[in-house]
Formats: structure tokens, C-alpha cells, sequence
């Protein structure tokens, strides 16, 4: 078979490259409609019932999409004339944010006092510039009295303040509209420091993070594809030292990631920061069929063939191998759309159509184009080949201490595994090179957190949240939340209601407390919402006919552990305190549904990789045509993310969104080793008779050198993706590097031991192959 096809494609070389080059422009100019989906949702399943109890909460009441201004005067005080001027102009120039619904800010927050019996709903100050010294202290011990303010708008400390814009797009263009808002943003910030070179300015909220993902997005593609080229070139060219097979293999790579990315944007997929790694994977991927094929090519033109024949018998020895690589590669990056993460399905589905495209390539176009260049190989053996003679020996002499200290020691890494433990934190996806990091730490340390805990509290009956009994329990979780350490504010309808009662009884601090009665709770809601400005109602706080209030706790930086134990320890409040009696008790918010996401993930993924596993492993027995043999080849398989995993767990200990996809995708990476040394195995067993020992030689002689380079290439790659400023990337690249340098220990320290002490049969381990044997 690969003879035939060596054969037609010699024939047809100038044809296949022409038609390789009409296609590729063809699919690549799908490439002009591909764009960025910004909405952090998009790594949520439609039917995730976090994202679900999210969307009830989001629909019910105003949407909390926000983006906030961090200002930070540089004397340290907010409370001066030209700060407070500044937080006055910035509130007026807010609401001409696109999509901009609300800004809350000192300035106008909705200060309320009372005068005889009427009730005075005012902003807290105007015209800053003209304030006295009394009515800044007035505004300071109003601001740093009130709890809707105090770790919201303004810092305890009164060092930091903010101005929040609450923003709803229409979601159509969520690829123009974030990036329009986060802009325009941007240059409002600029504006503002122009104006007030005192203050400086800081941008965070859910916009602002949604914007994050396709900039870091874009920056990965402009810098880490072009230095993965880069690393490609130079690994061909230094293990190759063949300009052409360099060459080719660069054209097998691009041509590959050109035409994905094409077909994805003519099938209208909307890249994600997970999508948007597959070109780097694919890239790295893709190089493996070129390298085995290169290196059987050269090998046999050092040993004297010519380039035709030399061309015929690399694609006669591997046209099997490199077919199964790609299929089982495939397999494995599509068992990721058993996984709970839209992005990552994406990304699977465009690598395993990558990895086919790169297998068509790779034994029809760079054979063609190496029959159609000229090209001169030395006819000698290299350093590599007797190197990989030397280590065959080395192994087949230890085989025993490798399978008795290779063993244990694996099992010593993997008995580590259960130290890893979820922890996803949205924020830190981004490393500190992110503006929006920075800004996000800042602002947690100084002013108020983006991390949140919301509840949609329900009185069970229309205008029921007027009902003393329900009020005095809301208060009372609200004071619960309050006395957490890592809580750092707390949204309650009863503060407005308490300050509304003070009001209304002479501004007395004794009454500072819930209404008592239901009716005249009712009346001080509707006095107050009466007296509101346009855009800063209550319907970010009630629903339509009041029978439920939306309650928001705001957290530190807290990991995925930390967040569900709090979530936890709420919901055994509200069941014991009877106040969830006709409410939702699951509290929800971006950060609880990322903090479900890992194990959700991980659960259906473990059906994905265990899917992946037997139709590899069928696929191999088959293909070998030995049932001993598929089997045995499902541990260098399986071993490589265990051990991985277990190094993770003792150097790292967490493990995250990115790490939850790893086992499913290296597998179909790994098992390309495991495929090739088989097969050359079989080959040597079946075709020349030789017993294992001598079969376990001619593999590392005909395959070894092509393991360990593109065991360097995938290393490499992973390696240049785990640099990526998107930790889901770089944890992912990282963790993959790994598992591929256990695998290749794998097929070189354990299975060849493996499958000697298995073969059955009383060995020659005398050293009988000479070089000329095995080819």
C-alpha cells in the first residue's frame, strides 16, 4: 500500500502540489470570518445549572455586568475638592458608556435625611470645587458610614474610591460591543488622567474580563506561532540537517494550520481562549508524520538507496504507524466533546481535523515536494543511529533493574495524584503581565472584590419583602455573611430600609433598624423609589411585584475550595433559619460557576478519556493483529498522565480548568510512540523473524531517533504554549510537555523491558544486529 502510493504520488508530484496549494487558499480564506466570542459564559454547557441559576437571577433583576473605575488620588485622601470633583466629572462622563444603564458613584449616591415628616432623597454632594471644610466632613462621615458605600465605592480607609458602570449590550455582536465598551473605557480612563493627573485610574469588572480573554487570545497568536515556527526550524534543521525536509515540513504546517482555521471560519465557529491555543497544538502536532517519514527517507538514502525508492520505503514502513498515530490522536482530542466546556470541544474538534489534515499532508504533499526538489544525503551511519544502537543494548542488558526500579518509582509518583484539589479563580486565569490582572488585584487589596455571591431571596407572596418576619431574617443573614473574614461587603435591601426608618423618625440612630410594621415598610420603599432619578431605581435590588430581593455578598480572592465551603455553610443557614422556605438557596454568580466547573468537567471527561481508551486500544489490536500486544500497549498509555498528575500533585497541588482535559487530550498524543515502536516491533517479530531482544533493537534502530525528535518537537511546543499570558493555556502546555516527557521514559525505560519479559519465549541477548540487519 505505501509502496502504490509512493508511486502515484511520484507521478502526480507537480499535480498534487498545485491542487495542495488551490485547496489550501480555497479552505484558508474561511479564515476572514472567524472572530472572537467575549462573553465568559461561552465556557458554560446551555444546560450547566450554575450558568442556568445565573440567568434566572440576571433575568429577574437588572443584569450585574459591570465595569469599574478604580480611582486612587495620590495624596491618599478621596475626600478633598479636586478628588471629589473628579469622581463628579467621571459619574457625568459614565453614562455616556456605550450600553451604559446605571453609574453609581459618591457623588451620586442617593443620600437620604429627614425634615419633619418629609423624606429628603438628594445626591450626597454636587459641585465638589465649592464644598466647605464642613460639608467634606459631612460627606466623609456620611460615606464611611454607610454600609451600601463603604468596601463598595469607598475604601474603610478612605484611600480608594470607585465609580461603577453597569452596562447591558444587546449580545448580538458580543465580538464588537465589549471591545466598543472596554475602549471607550480606556479612553475615558486616559481623559481622566489628563484632567486629573493627581488621581490615577484603574479598569476592572466582568467587561473588562470579558475583554481579556480574546486580547490574550491575540497575543498568544502573534507571538507563540511564530515562535513555535521558530523552534520547529530549528529542531528539523539541527536532527534532519536536510534544507528540503525542513522546508517541506514547515509547508506540511502551515498548509495544515491555514486550512483549519479556514474551515472553522467558513463553518462560522467563534474562537475562544481555548480555540484559540489549536493552532499551536496543531503546529506542534503536525510535525510528528513529517519527522517519521523524513527520517526513514534520509536513512535510506544514507544507506545508498536512491530518492525515489528511498521515498517508496519510508511511506512502505510507516504509512501504517503514521495512519494510526493520526486516528488515534484524533480519537483522543475528540473525546473532549464529552466534556462539559463549549471552548474546549471546539478546541478538540479543530486539533482532531488538524491532526487528519496534517496525516494528508504529510504522505501525499511533502513526498511530492521532496520528488520535486533536489536533494544530496551523505551516505553514512549518523551519531544518532549509533547512538540509538548504543541505548538498545544498554536497555535489553538492564531490562530486569529497569522493570524493578522504573516500576516502583512510578508507582511512588502516582501514589501523589490525591494531593491535587480543584481551584479555579477566574481572575487568575490571566497572569500578571494582563493589565486587567493587575488592575483586578489592585482593586481587591484596596477597594472592593470582583469575586461575588448572589441570592435571589424570596418572601413567597407578592410585596412580601415589606413583611417584617422576612426582613428581620434577611438582616439577619446579612449580618451572618458580615462577620466572615473573607466577606468584604454585603448588598441588602434591609440597609435602605434601616436608613429609611432613621430618616423618617428624626434621624434618631435608635431606630436605626427594620421596620417593624409591614405597611410602613411598604410606604418607605415607595416614598423612596418615588424620589429616585431616572437609572438609579431599585430593580437592580426587587423584582416586578416585590416577593423577592436580590441579595449580593462580595468576597476576597477566594479558591475554588474556600467559595464552595462558604456557598455551603449559607445554604445550612438559610435551611435552619426557615428563610429558604419558597426561595432558590443555591447562591450563583461567574465566580460559583467556575468554581463547579473543574469537577463537572472532570466527571464527564472521565467517561470521554475511558471512551478514547477502548477504541484505541481496539484500534491497536486490530492493527497489530495481537491481543497481547494491545494490552500491553495500554500502559505506556495510561502511565504517562498518572505520573504526570502525581508530579503535579507534589510540585504544584492544584488543579484547574486547563488541567481537567489533559489525561483525554495527551492521550491520543502519547500513544504515537507507543504505535510506532509496536509496529516496528511486529514488523521485526513477523516479517524477519527475530526474537524480542533483537526486535526491541531494530525499533530503537528504524524509529528511536524519529521518537526522540518528535518527542522534542511536541515538547517544545507545549512548552512555548505554557508561556501563554492565559493560565487555561499555559497550565494545559505545561502539564502536556510533561506527560509527553514521562511517555517517551515510557516506550524507551519500561515497555521494552515490558514486552521482553512477556515475548514468552528463551531470548538470544547476545548482540547479534548489526545496523545493516535492520534495514
Amino acid at each position: 500500500m505505501g509502496e502504490r502510493l509512493a508511486n502515484w504520488v511520484i507521478k502526480w508530484r507537480f499535480a498534487i502540489v498545485a491542487v495542495t496549494l488551490a485547496l489550501v487558499v480555497a479552505a484558508g480564506s474561511g479564515a476572514r470570518f472567524l472572530l472572537f466570542d467575549t462573553d465568559y459564559r461561552i465556557w458554560f454547557s446551555e444546560d450547566n445549572p450554575q450558568l442556568q441559576a445565573f440567568e434566572t437571577i440576571q433575568n429577574t433583576y437588572t443584569k450585574y455586568d459591570n465595569l469599574l473605575f478604580v480611582l486612587v488620588p495620590k495624596d491618599g485622601d478621596v475626600f478633598t475638592r479636586s478628588t471629589l470633583a473628579a469622581v463628579e466629572w467621571l459619574t457625568e462622563q459614565a453614562w455616556q458608556v456605550p450600553y451604559s444603564i446605571r453609574v453609581d458613584s459618591l457623588s451620586n449616591f442617593q443620600h437620604t435625611r429627614g425634615e419633619a415628616d418629609e423624606l429628603i432623597v438628594q445626591d450626597l454632594y454636587t459641585d465638589a470645587e465649592s464644598l466647605t471644610d464642613a460639608d467634606l466632613e459631612y460627606v466623609r462621615q456620611t460615606a464611611l458610614s454607610e454600609p451600601l458605600l463603604v468596601n463598595r465605592l469607598v475604601s474603610p480607609r478612605s484611600h480608594t474610591t470607585g465609580v461603577n458602570v453597569t452596562v447591558q449590550p444587546p449580545g448580538i455582536r458580543t465580538d464588537l460591543e465589549v471591545p466598543e465598551i472596554a475602549e471607550f473605557c480606556r479612553d475615558l480612563a486616559e481623559n481622566m488622567k489628563q484632567r486629573f493627573p493627581d488621581i490615577e485610574v484603574r479598569l476592572t469588572g466582568i467587561v473588562m474580563m470579558n475583554n481579556a480573554f480574546p486580547e490574550a487570545s491575540r497575543h498568544d497568536i502573534s507571538t507563540l506561532i511564530p515562535l513555535m515556527f521558530a523552534v520547529v526550524v530549528l529542531v528539523l534543521a539541527l536532527m534532519t540537517r536536510s534544507v528540503v525536509g525542513t522546508l517541506g515540513t514547515v509547508l506540511v504546517i502551515a498548509f495544515t494550520v491555514i486550512m483549519t482555521m479556514g474551515l472553522a471560519g467558513w463553518s462560522g465557529m467563534k474562537l475562544t481562549g481555548a480555540s484559540a491555543s489549536a493552532p499551536t497544538i496543531i503546529l506542534t502536532l503536525a510535525v510528528a508524520d513529517c519527522v517519521h517519514i523524513l527520517v526513514n527517507f534520509i536513512h535510506a538514502m544514507r544507506n545508498g538507496a536512491g530518492k525515489y525508492p528511498a521515498l517508496a520505503e519510508s511511506l512502505r514502513i510507516n504509512l501504517q504507524p503514521v495512519f494510526l498515530t493520526s486516528i488515534t490522536t484524533a480519537i483522543g482530542f475528540l473525546s473532549m466533546n464529552f466534556g462539559d466546556v463549549p471552548p474546549f470541544r471546539d478546541m478538540g474538534n479543530l486539533v482532531a481535523l488538524g491532526v487528519m489534515l496534517a496525516f494528508a499532508f504529510a504522505v501525499i504533499f511533502l513526498p511530492a515536494f521532496i520528488a520535486i526538489m533536489p536533494i544530496r544525503v551523505r551516505q553514512r551511519q549518523t551519531h544518532g543511529d549509533r547512538a540509538m544502537t548504543a541505548f538498545a543494548e544498554w536497555v535489553i542488558k538492564r531490562r530486569q533493574m529497569l522493570l524493578w526500579v522504573v516500576g516502583p518509582l512510578m508507582l511512588f509518583l502516582i501514589a501523589f495524584i490525591p494531593r491535587n484539589e480543584f481551584n479555579d479563580e477566574f481572575v487568575k486565569y490571566f497572569d500578571e503581565s494582563i493589565q486587567f490582572r493587575r488592575d483586578t488585584d489592585f482593586t481587591t487589596q484596596n477597594l472592593t472584590g470582583i469575586y461575588t455571591i448572589q441570592y435571589s431571596l424570596n418572601a413567597g407572596e407578592s410585596s412580601g419583602i415589606s413583611d417584617p418576619e422576612f426582613l428581620a431574617k434577611v438582616e439577619e443573614f446579612a449580618q451572618w455573611f458580615r462577620q466572615h473574614p473573607d466577606v468584604l461587603h454585603v448588598n441588602s435591601i434591609t440597609d435602605t430600609l434601616k436608613r429609611l426608618n432613621k430618616n423618617l423618625h428624626a434621624d434618631s440612630a435608635d431606630w436605626y433598624k427594620v421596620p417593624q410594621q409591614r405597611d410602613l415598610a411598604a410606604q418607605y420603599l415607595l416614598l423612596y423609589e418615588m424620589s429616585l432619578p431616572y437609572g438609579l431605581d431599585l430593580n437592580d435590588q426587587i423584582n416586578i411585584d416585590k416577593s423577592a430581593t436580590r441579595f449580593v455578598v462580595t468576597t476576597q480572592s477566594l479558591s475554588t475550595k474556600k467559595t464552595l465551603e462558604m456557598v455551603e455553610q449559607a445554604r445550612e443557614w438559610l435551611m435552619d433559619s426557615g428563610l429558604a422556605r419558597a426561595g432558590d438557596i443555591e447562591g450563583s454568580s461567574p465566580n460559583i460557576m467556575f468554581a463547579h466547573i473543574t469537577g463537572r468537567n472532570i466527571r464527564s471527561m472521565l467517561v470521554g478519556t475511558t471512551v478514547a481508551l477502548i477504541l484505541i486500544s481496539l484500534i491497536l489490536i486490530v492493527a497489530l493483529r495481537s491481543l497481547k500486544l494491545g494490552l500491553i500497549s495500554m500502559v505506556p498509555n495510561l502511565l504517562p498522565a498518572a505520573l504526570a498528575f502525581g508530579l503535579w500533585g507534589i510540585v504544584v497541588g492544584q488543579v484547574g480548568l486547563s488541567i481537567s482535559v489533559v489525561s483525554a487530550m495527551s492521550l491520543g498524543i502519547i500513544v504515537d510512540d507507543t504505535v510506532h515502536f509496536l509496529t516496528k516491533y511486529t514488523r521485526a517479530r513477523r516479517e524477519q523473524g527475530m526474537s524480542a531482544a533483537d526486535a526491541v533493537r531494530y525499533a530503537f534502530s528504524t524509529v528511536g531517533m524519529a521518537l526522540w525528535v518528535t518527542s522534542l518537537v511536541l515538547v517544545a511546543g507545549f512548552l512555548v504554549l505554557s508561556q501563554s499570558a492565559f493560565q487555561v493555556n499555559s497550565g494545559m502546555g505545561l502539564l502536556t510537555a510533561i506527560v509527553i516527557v514521562f511517555a517517551l521514559v515510557a516506550d524507551f525505560l519500561f515497555l521494552p523491558p515490558l514486552l521482553i519479559k512477556l515475548s514468552g519465549k528463551r531470548l538470544d541477548l547476545g548482540i547479534k544486529a548489526t545496523t545493516e540487519k535492520f534495514n
